[in-house]
């Protein structure tokens, strides 16, 4: 859309220019003032000899609207995105104590044994956890023949002879078959980042993005009817 512009294509020569009209207003002033501005320059300076076609400004007020519409359906839906994501954290909030399954492919082995599981949809007469470290060096747990359904298993480093430390995680199966793993630990508390999103502080596994968390399991002493 050219705001500005003389019919015989040189720009205007009187009063402020267009440009500095621009630099002046887009500081201090709203879209829809410098919108106003710059259509009283455009008229000032057109040729008036050959005149603008009216209808030029007719559409040019028009994709104002739509501009301000856009900036108006942004700005609710930033509003509406704040409002969802706390309305999530009081949800999950109400969570805490309850043990969660958070979907990983990479694990911090401690003191503490970590629980997990994994489903298979299809049948694997041998079936491996394999745990990589930092150094690249793999680690196999052997998990033996497995039907179809899901398959829990315990990372206990001392049991297994781990160092501590970071690992990755996958499912080796005769099947070829890789499915995604998942562990456990009780949910100990929610809160919003920086940035908005809503972060878990799981035991055991840190804080995690919301949307790694696959599944609750219910709370340790609470009966789930």
């Amino acid at each position: 859309m050219q705001l500005f512009t003389t019919n015989d294509g040189s720009t205007g020569s009187s009063g402020t220019s267009p440009a500095a009209t621009v630099a002046q207003s887009s500081t201090g002033t709203d879209t829809s003032e410098m919108f106003t501005q710059l259509l009283i320059a455009q008229i000032k300076n057109q040729n008036p000899l050959d005149p603008a076609d009216p209808s030029q400004f007719v559409t040019q007020l028009s994709q104002l609207s739509q501009v301000e519409a856009l900036q108006q359906l942004v700005s609710q839906n930033s509003g509406s995105s704040a409002v969802l994501d706390s309305m999530q954290t009081m949800a999950l909030g109400a969570q805490v104590g309850s043990t969660v399954a958070v979907r990983s492919s990479s694990v911090t082995l401690g003191d503490s044994a970590i629980s997990g599981s994994f489903a298979l949809q299809n049948t694997s007469a041998s079936t491996q956890l394999v745990l990589t470290d930092s150094a690249g060096i793999k680690h196999t747990i052997e998990l033996g023949a497995q039907g179809v359904g899901d398959v829990g298993f315990t990372l206990d480093r001392s049991k297994l002879g781990l160092p501590a430390g970071s690992y990755t995680l996958a499912v080796k199966t005769s099947s070829s078959e890789a499915p995604a793993v998942d562990l456990f630990g009780t949910l100990q508390s929610v809160r919003l980042s920086a940035s908005g999103s809503v972060v878990m502080n799981v035991g055991g596994l840190g804080e995690v993005a919301a949307t790694q968390v696959s599944g609750f399991l219910g709370k340790t002493g609470v009966s789930q009817s």
